[in-house]
């Protein structure tokens, strides 16, 4: 089993990476065939401007754009799909946001019939969020940022295209007390990504 595990964050020393990694090791721990290619989004300088070229691909069914199709067929590729990101502002970075954007277009992530109906297709990838954030759950849920992720992320997004959150982890320093702890739990995650048969 192979997962695309991708990253966002600037920094190639940070807990997030760190936490990627971990989770890397946690696939490969739990058996010696599963895989994972890491894709930085920082490193490898994807664009997450939504363009022209987007918005004609969307309106008029244009071909999509060279670096899009190259996410999409990375994705294909893979088993799982595996999203490791900072809390920004109550939610995901800006980058992941727009990779988002651009890459789960009209006709591959979900598809626009002509009656306004919308199907997902995605429902052959499962998707786990690990997100690591400065707060900790309890001021998270008491001010609403759960729900609110949850209505955003997971049902707004990959419930709209049909694939299944699997994990839905929000990893809060404060609640671990030391980045060990974090990581611990980062390689826990991983080991659960491909489930054994029971």
């Amino acid at each position: 089993m192979h997962a695309l595990i991708v990253v966002s964050h600037p920094l190639t020393d940070s807990l997030t990476q760190q936490v990627a990694e971990a989770v890397a090791q946690g696939i490969t721990q739990a058996n010696r065939e599963n895989s994972s290619e890491m894709a930085s989004l920082t490193q490898e300088g994807f664009d997450p401007v939504f363009n022209a070229a987007d918005h004609k691909a969307f309106t008029d069914g244009a071909p999509l754009p060279a670096d899009v199709l190259a996410e999409q067929v990375r994705i294909e590729k893979a088993n799982a799909l595996v999203l490791v990101f900072p809390i920004y502002w109550w939610t995901m970075p800006g980058l992941l946001k727009g990779w988002i954007d651009r890459v789960f277009s009209n006709g591959w992530a979900y598809e626009e019939g002509a009656n306004g109906k919308v199907s997902g297709k995605l429902g052959h990838l499962p998707v786990h969020l690990v997100a690591l954030g400065g707060s900790d759950m309890k001021t998270f849920d008491k001010h609403g940022y759960a729900q609110s992720w949850n209505t955003q992320i997971a049902h707004g997004i990959f419930d709209y295209c049909g694939a299944p959150v699997r994990t839905n982890a929000t990893l809060m320093l404060p609640d671990f007390g030391t980045p060990q702890a974090l990581l611990q739990e980062a390689l826990k995650l991983g080991e659960q990504i491909f489930p054994l048969p029971q």
